[in-house]
């Protein structure tokens, strides 16, 4: 049974008292967000990453989709635009994030809520979460909450970033609560119920250059204040992040072939949810 709602600027908001002001992000980052990601190499990356296991692993591609921390909806212009059947609806615990989703996708439903107490159940063929759990402190109960909203057979896509050791003042800034291991997330969506169907690491061929980053701003006297100017990193000269954008291409293509990356920045998951 659904929850009962507000309706806040023509949004259905299903946690309203956390809808201007929590702890998981940095509403902030919205703005900067919205003009960095259609350029930006990682963002680009990941977006066809996402795709293509999408094609290879949803329920369905013409089912319904839910986005958890859906941003500024960058994620879900990419699969609309790949697969115009999808019937998408996007998710954000703040309204200032969907701001800036309805900009891309007015056509679509977006709605507000908390991830740990989703209002749904046995209603989603595919639900993803890009780079949101490592924001929620409580993530094994966002896990248990999306395993109810699927339906049998669904498919819960994921990405987090990878390694403890890789922590920096990024991870602070970004309101990060820990960077996670292939082990720890694999353990955590078996102990929901959830059967892991793919796993790789991400950002494998730029990995050795992102490792080496981090340990020279961690150790730099400028890491304190790096560290408090939003998506610093993601703050590229052009040249460099065509370059970067280049030899990720390597990366997309071992995952759509079906390889398992050893090692990297960021941990791809996809999981079903089995009788």
């Amino acid at each position: 049974m659904k929850k009962e709602y507000k309706i806040i600027n023509s949004v259905k908001c299903y946690a309203p008292e956390v809808a201007y002001e929590n702890t998981d992000y940095n509403e902030s980052s919205f703005s900067e967000l919205f003009e960095l990601e259609d350029r930006n190499f990682w963002f680009k990356s990941r977006n066809n990453v996402i795709q293509d296991l999408f094609k290879k692993y949803a329920k369905n591609t013409d089912g319904n989709f839910l986005e958890i921390g859906c941003g500024t909806g960058y994620v879900l212009t990419g699969l609309k635009n790949r697969f115009p059947e999808l019937k998408v609806t996007g998710a954000e615990i703040y309204l200032e994030g969907l701001k800036f989703a309805k900009k891309r996708l007015p056509e679509i439903e977006f709605i507000q809520m908390d991830a740990t107490n989703i209002p749904f159940e046995d209603e989603y063929d595919n639900i993803g979460a890009f780079d949101v759990l490592e924001h929620i402190s409580e993530d094994e109960k966002v896990i248990e909450n999306v395993f109810k909203s699927l339906t049998w057979g669904g498919k819960f896509f994921i990405s987090v970033p990878q390694y403890m050791w890789m922590w920096s003042k990024e991870d602070d800034y970004a309101c990060h609560k820990r960077r996670y291991t292939k082990k720890e997330i694999i353990y955590k969506l078996e102990k929901a119920g959830f059967l892991v169907q793919y796993n790789t690491s991400f950002v494998f061929t730029l990995f050795p250059l992102m490792s080496l980053s981090r340990l020279i701003i961690k150790n730099s006297k400028n890491d304190e204040k790096r560290g408090n100017e939003t998506n610093s990193e993601l703050k590229l000269n052009p040249i460099l992040n065509n370059i970067f954008e280049q030899f990720m291409k390597i990366d997309e293509f071992l995952i759509s072939i079906g390889s398992k990356l050893p090692f990297g920045g960021s941990i791809i998951v996809v999981a079903e949810k089995k009788r």
